[in-house]
């Protein structure tokens, strides 16, 4: 008998939640209970009329090949991690369904799949039971697992101790060695330090390469690149675009056709709050048309900020330029440059100019971050988005590439002597 082509196809998957039910009412058993308690102790009450429904996904449908590294991206609140729960089974879907082939290994959040009254050691073991592998097949894995994880020191303290950073270091290690045809993985690796983070992609990728298939949930643009065959954008759970990593990013990247939130607006941001930027306008200094710009344009930045100071000294700001798939390429700060703001009324604007935009073509965002004193006032991420479009940089008629991402320079050749 064959195996199925597809690992995972999914039809017309919908999850409802009624507004008002705590985030762990997943359709368990637990919930059902918790449920009928709930109506003994409305009984004589007369019913709401009606209880607002909230979609977390509406009408996904997409197939995975055996084999294949999908990636999942999508903002806050688009669905993703909603649907990695639905496939590995930890809640039922409202509408439509899911067909897996193979075994699943999910790595979803920190606190899954481990008892916390149990050894390191012992959850091994657990783990590799509900899998439905035996004893010596996990034995056999043990030393790997163990060595890959870095916490040999603890494995006989329960893990209610460890922490989230040995906590996932060791679900991670557990949920790719132990063999799952398909592997799960939301973005609970971001707990982790730069060198395991980079140790975990490596092993996906050889995941990958033995055959088997793997979903991973990030907001790391640069690993989905890296690592992902495919890729799946949602927003606010339905399905925007599926496709080769590149374009599905720049899509997600790129700002909506509608008129964006304004800066003063936005409420993701980080930053004590002494200074708030309240705008962020980049364009070309001959062009009313702001944020797209040719290379080798003579660019302008103003940024508007508002002040909780009766004075602002010392402000230090950074516009920071990423590529679509995440790459930071260019910073502009005043402080590198020697240009001191300080003294600075409590509401105004800064401007920075950037002579001959040396970003080759391509979508990128930009960050917007302040400090004063050295302390974080406002951080800002995706604060606004330019398109570069080619430009004759060189004066040479010759054109750069649309090579998403790369810088230009001045350069001179000649014939050694």
């Amino acid at each position: 008998m064959t195996e199925p082509r597809n690992t995972i196809e999914i039809e017309r998957l919908s999850k409802r939640y009624r507004l008002g039910r705590t985030a762990a009412m997943s359709g368990t058993f637990g919930d059902l209970f918790r449920d009928a308690v709930r109506r003994l102790g409305r009984r004589g009450v007369a019913p709401k009329s009606s209880t607002p429904n909230f979609w977390a996904l509406r009408d996904v449908s997409f197939d995975v090949e055996r084999g294949q590294v999908v990636g999942l991206i999508g903002h806050n609140g688009a669905g993703k991690s909603t649907l990695l729960k639905i496939l590995s089974r930890i809640t039922d879907p409202t509408e439509g369904e899911a067909r897996i082939h193979g075994r699943v290994g999910s790595l979803l959040e920190v606190g899954t799949g481990f008892h916390p009254e149990l050894s390191g050691h012992e959850n091994i073991y657990l783990n590799g039971s509900i899998l439905g592998m035996t004893r010596r097949e996990i034995r056999a894995r043990y030393d790997e697992i163990v060595e890959f994880s870095g916490v040999s020191a603890f494995l006989d303290t329960p893990v209610k101790r460890y922490s989230s950073g040995m906590y996932v270091r060791l679900a991670f290690a557990v949920a790719a060695h132990l063999e799952p045809e398909i592997l799960m993985v939301d973005e609970v690796l971001a707990v982790g330090d730069a060198a395991f983070q980079k140790k975990c992609l490596g092993k996906m990728k050889d995941v990958a390469g033995a055959g088997r298939t793997v979903l991973f949930v990030s907001h790391n643009m640069a690993s989905i690149e890296a690592l992902c065959n495919k890729t799946v954008l949602l927003d606010k759970g339905e399905i925007v675009m599926i496709g080769e990593p590149g374009p599905v990013i720049d899509r997600y990247l790129r700002p909506p056709d509608q008129q964006p939130q304004s800066l003063d607006d936005r409420e993701e941001r980080e930053g004590d709050g002494t200074i708030r930027f309240t705008d962020l306008t980049i364009r070309a200094v001959d062009s009313k048309v702001p944020q797209t710009i040719r290379c080798g344009d003579d660019v302008q930045a103003v940024v508007s900020y508002r002040s909780t100071l009766p004075q602002v000294r010392n402000l230090s700001v950074s516009l920071v330029f990423y590529t679509a798939s995440g790459h930071c390429m260019l910073v502009l700060n005043n402080q590198i440059v020697d240009c001191e703001l300080t003294d600075l009324p409590v509401e105004g604007q800064l401007i920075c100019r950037l002579p001959r935009m040396p970003l080759t073509p391509g979508p990128y965002y930009v960050n917007v971050y302040g400090t004063v004193n050295g302390v974080i006032a406002d951080w800002v991420q995706r604060a606004t988005y330019i398109t570069v479009e080619a430009g004759d940089y060189f004066g040479t008629g010759r054109l750069p590439p649309n090579s998403h991402g790369g810088v230009l320079a001045a350069h001179q050749w000649a014939k050694a002597a």
